[in-house]
């Protein structure tokens, strides 16, 4: 039988982490350590509620994983039905099984895993001031990053665009992907506006140009967008039986893929074999885990043949 201890600690963000929604410094982390009392050995899931954004971000969230454990030590099965609400909880118990199962930090057998290949990964550019983010753009391109991704909608628009002007000037869209994630930071009636002028820096694609949970004027800007539309927050909480009706009426170019927010790897997964059968592009996405979690999104990642450039880069935001 399996026994389960829970660790609670907080990570120091080792700069701010600017979004349109406000600024993290620190965050809270929940490591579940999986012990079976008759081999004796281990594993290590990690449990990340995002706060304000998670579906699982709740008070009682010490609670419910305590509760989680334990049923799990009763039965030695994950209640995956049970545990959907708890996207989090459910993609930390399930890491946690599959390194005790892999008696290795290898979960799967890829040339990844075996440290014979990389995963193209985009830079990310968090949200900060005109100065602050102009280093840290240059930085990546100095570190040879061929795909950039740039937090936008928390400084001045005319700023964020004098960002993009920057790095056109200096290399095409050949020699450098730009990507944009505005996290909702737009409304309705000036998006198509922002888009239009966006557009003018040939950029691959936005995520969540307007705030999630507004199907109608979403599918209406994905359908006139001059450029790509990736779906991010849009995809948390949806009911499985929801997330055909979802894609079909919004219509997305991509979605954006983050599993310990969307239901681990099984409610991932289907959100990708949904997305293949409409011909929708997909990447994948680590949300601000330690490294304990980046490790099983990084090597699940790997498991597919996807040739975009992922969402991987957040292996050093922390000083822990």
């Amino acid at each position: 039988m399996f026994q389960t201890r829970i660790i609670k600690k907080q990570l120091h963000f080792k700069q701010p982490a600017g979004t349109s929604r406000g600024v993290y410094t620190t965050r809270n982390v929940w490591y579940i350590l999986l012990t079976d009392t008759d081999n004796h050995y281990d594993g290590v899931g990690e449990c990340a509620p995002l706060p304000a954004l998670s579906c699982d971000d709740v008070p009682n969230y010490d609670e419910l994983l305590a509760i989680a454990c334990k049923n799990f030590e009763k039965t030695g099965e994950i209640d995956r039905k049970a545990l959907l609400p708890y996207p989090s909880i459910l993609f930390g118990l399930e890491t946690a099984l599959l390194h005790f199962r892999a008696c290795s930090l290898q979960f799967w057998h890829t040339p990844f895993s075996k440290g014979k290949a990389g995963i193209p990964i985009n830079g990310l550019i968090w949200m900060g001031s005109f100065d602050e983010m102009y280093r840290r753009i240059e930085e990546k391109m100095q570190k040879g990053f061929r795909c950039i991704k740039l937090k936008i909608g928390a400084i001045d628009f005319e700023k964020e665009l004098e960002l993009l002007a920057h790095i056109r000037r200096h290399f095409t869209p050949e020699q450098i992907e730009l990507r944009v994630d505005a996290n909702g930071a737009f409304t309705p009636t000036d998006a198509l506006d922002k888009l239009q002028r966006l557009s003018e820096f040939h950029l691959h694609s936005i995520e969540q140009p307007i705030r999630a949970g507004q199907w109608k004027e979403m599918s209406a800007l994905c359908a006139s967008a001059p450029f790509p539309i990736a779906l991010d927050e849009e995809l948390i909480g949806i009911k499985v039986a929801d997330k055909a009706k979802l894609l079909d009426t919004i219509h997305p170019q991509y979605i954006v893929i983050k599993p310990s927010l969307l239901g681990s790897f099984s409610g991932s997964w289907e959100w990708i074999a949904r997305s293949r059968e409409r011909n929708i592009g997909w990447w994948i996405t680590s949300a601000l885990e330690s490294n304990i979690g980046l490790n099983a999104i990084a090597q699940w990642c790997a498991t597919f043949d996807n040739p975009l450039p992922q969402g991987l880069g957040t292996g050093q935001l922390f000083t822990d």
